[in-house]
């Protein structure tokens, strides 16, 4: 249905252009901007749904390269003082800080301070026990070292399965410091210092101003996490694994920097990206895993990762093909109704993005054919 209301859609804006126009306009100009129109109708009218099914409190937007398709922003980034949620606003982004420690990782192999195949005992002190001594750096990277939390027994042999590791993340952190010779904080901010993210940083590091305080409940009725965003920073979750604070333009940013080969090296990102394990995920179903880094097994082809604390449920999602980037913060979740459902404006967003990528993707394909010109 969406595919013939864009085909319908094309075909009314490209031949109401005056034929004098029509000379002196580029063709693919032309088709390009009108599939971004069509692009920028169909994602509004359906992402605000969903803002009003969910009553959804937080900031979603959605970037064409450069290009804004979508934003918006709704309720509270702090619900006793009133506080609005605007473009300046600072969330927790739970997981999705993972890609930032393997980005981290795969630059210092870059630099030759590592190898990817090197056993994390030649690193860290807690891994020289025989329960740990074959754990690889790629393995912690994609969660197929068996670790769950440090200290207890293996869930499988190294190397033979998936277990998604909260506390492999945050052993990466620390082979980062070892290597590097600087605190995983430092790491952090000149990396968002080379990319241009003045608005984020580690939990540990945050001053002040603008932060969306975590709650649980719901817009009636809800309850602030405590010791925000400091908690983050603790055992209980660790930086490395779900520590970074981070905003709506800077995630934007840090899609266009790294995946437009500004970060790593060609080799290097296409690593990040490679499918090296595959995972059942309990709210997105089965999806392929790379460094830090879930990959859609179907159409459209997608990096993205989903992140999770307390009251702050969040995902970025990155569509190669069209260097579309959709970013989804919030900062409450009733979890009376399940950790599942509180993903459901993210689960949703995410089908209407992928579903309008495709057809996106299958009309550039079609209308963006260079013109064959016969000879006479």
């Amino acid at each position: 249905m969406i595919k013939k209301l864009g085909f319908l859609f094309l075909f009314t804006l490209l031949f109401s252009c005056k034929t004098e126009q029509q000379k002196t306009i580029d063709r693919n100009v032309v088709v390009d901007s009108t599939i971004t129109a069509f692009q920028t109708k169909l994602t509004q009218q359906q992402i605000d749904t969903v803002f009003k099914k969910y009553h959804f409190n937080g900031s979603i937007a959605v970037f064409k390269d450069s290009t804004l398709l979508y934003r918006k922003e709704n309720g509270y980034s702090n619900f006793k003082s009133k506080t609005k949620i605007d473009n300046n606003t600072i969330f927790a982004i739970g997981s999705v800080s993972k890609q930032f420690t393997a980005v981290l990782i795969l630059l210092q192999k870059e630099q030759g301070k590592l190898k990817l195949e090197d056993k994390v005992s030649q690193y860290l002190q807690d891994f020289r026990i025989k329960e740990y001594e074959n754990i690889t750096i790629n393995q912690l990277l994609n969660h197929t070292s068996g670790l769950n939390i440090m200290g207890n027994r293996l869930m499988f042999r190294s190397g033979t399965g998936f277990f998604y590791s909260n506390d492999g993340f945050n052993a990466l952190g620390q082979i980062l410091e070892k290597v590097s010779g600087k605190s995983y904080d430092e790491n952090v901010k000149e990396l968002f210092s080379k990319i241009g993210m003045q608005h984020s940083s580690t939990a540990s590091t945050f001053k002040t101003g603008n932060f969306a305080s975590a709650y649980l409940g719901n817009n009636k009725v809800q309850e602030a996490v405590p010791n925000m965003p400091k908690r983050l920073a603790g055992k209980e979750i660790g930086t490395p694994a779900g520590g970074i604070l981070s905003t709506i333009d800077d995630l934007h940013l840090w899609n266009q920097k790294l995946y437009g080969g500004k970060v790593l090296k060609p080799e290097t990102l296409k690593e990040f990206t490679k499918k090296s394990a595959e995972r059942q995920h309990a709210i997105f179903g089965k999806m392929g895993y790379g460094y830090g880094i879930m990959l859609n097994t179907g159409k459209p082809e997608a990096y993205f990762h989903s992140g999770y604390v307390k009251g702050s449920p969040s995902l970025n999602i990155y569509y190669p093909e069209t260097k579309t980037s959709v970013i989804i913060l919030s900062n409450i979740a009733d979890e009376n109704k399940g950790k599942n459902a509180v993903f459901n404006p993210h689960k949703e967003v995410k089908n209407i993005t992928g579903n309008l990528q495709n057809v996106i993707v299958d009309l550039q394909r079609d209308l963006l054919k260079p013109v064959e010109h016969k000879n006479e």
